[in-house]
């Protein structure tokens, strides 16, 4: 389960301080200095009770500025600064199962009962209300090849509430959590991990009665440029797809140029042979997916 961390006892701090501090020293998660001087910000900040409400207000009442009122926020996710020094700060907000936010939305609409990893690291700290509740698990990311169906190996660790002042640190490719409503809305803040390496590594979402992976979550804007490529036709973007699909350090990018191969290879026969090939083309990740698609095209 994420990591419980104790921050050193610290005043509370205002908002510009704490993005001040850690703009100064950088956040990464690698370091355990870096680590614990993040954290303790994070406690820091998570003690002044005032600066969220005050922000919130500030922001609502804002007239004729459309970029603060509006730029980084959503339904629950608020950015309380920008990408900078390897991380940014945010505030999640998460409602209760009764709340009319989530009956109107959907559970599933703030990640509730999806069993995930991340491909990142953060920091978070309860910060107001009981807090969501997660079922945590641990598993050994460098001993899959994250093909869908394979056995993830997930080991249950506890179910907990992130309450109020308590601190974690969420390892990235290690430690996952399904979470659960809290019992009334509840807000936790975030320091994460600003990695742009982040993007060409595989979250997923874990199927926990069969113990497998059962898709990835973060599937990138190159996959879907390729799919684009190829299937306008062009000479070159058919050619660039399979120099992709047998050299690229990316399983997941060689697994989409053949899938975008397939999907404009004009006919069931020409989109077995492209799985075919792919079976071929030396990736374990790829191999088991091909194998999983060629069958239901044969299938029909």
């Amino acid at each position: 389960m994420p990591r419980a961390l104790t921050a050193p006892a610290g005043a509370p701090c205002s908002l510009e301080e704490a993005r001040d501090a850690l703009c100064a020293r950088g956040f990464d998660p690698r370091d355990e200095a870096s680590l614990h001087h993040a954290a303790g910000w994070l406690a820091r900040l998570g003690c002044n009770r005032d600066f969220l409400g005050d922000l919130l207000v500030e922001r609502l009442s804002t007239r004729g500025d459309e970029d603060a009122g509006a730029a980084g926020y959503g339904p629950q996710a608020i950015m309380l600064s920008g990408t900078q020094a390897g991380h940014f700060l945010r505030a999640n907000i998460w409602p209760a199962a009764g709340d009319h936010a989530c009956r109107t939305s959907g559970r599933h609409s703030f990640v509730y009962d999806l069993p995930h990893d991340h491909n990142f690291d953060f920091l978070t700290v309860g910060y107001f209300g009981p807090g969501y509740r997660s079922d945590y698990y641990e598993y050994d990311h460098a001993a899959l090849a994250g093909w869908r169906g394979e056995r993830a190996g997930l080991r249950f660790v506890e179910r907990s509430a992130l309450s109020p002042g308590r601190l974690l640190h969420y390892r990235a490719h290690r430690d996952v959590h399904r979470q659960l409503p809290p019992a009334s809305l509840s807000v936790s803040l975030n320091v994460v991990a600003a990695d742009p390496a982040a993007a060409w590594f595989d979250q997923y979402a874990f199927d926990l009665e069969e113990d497998r992976i059962g898709r990835v979550l973060n599937p990138g804007a190159s996959e879907a440029f390729l799919h684009l490529a190829v299937g306008l036709g062009s000479g070159e973007a058919v050619e660039l797809a399979r120099w992709i699909g047998h050299g690229h350090p990316s399983d997941r990018l060689r697994l989409a140029s053949f899938a975008a191969r397939a999907a404009s290879a004009g006919s069931a026969e020409g989109a077995e042979r492209v799985w075919r090939e792919a079976e071929g083309a030396g990736s374990r990740l790829v191999r088991a997916e091909a194998a999983r698609r060629r069958a239901a095209v044969a299938a029909g």
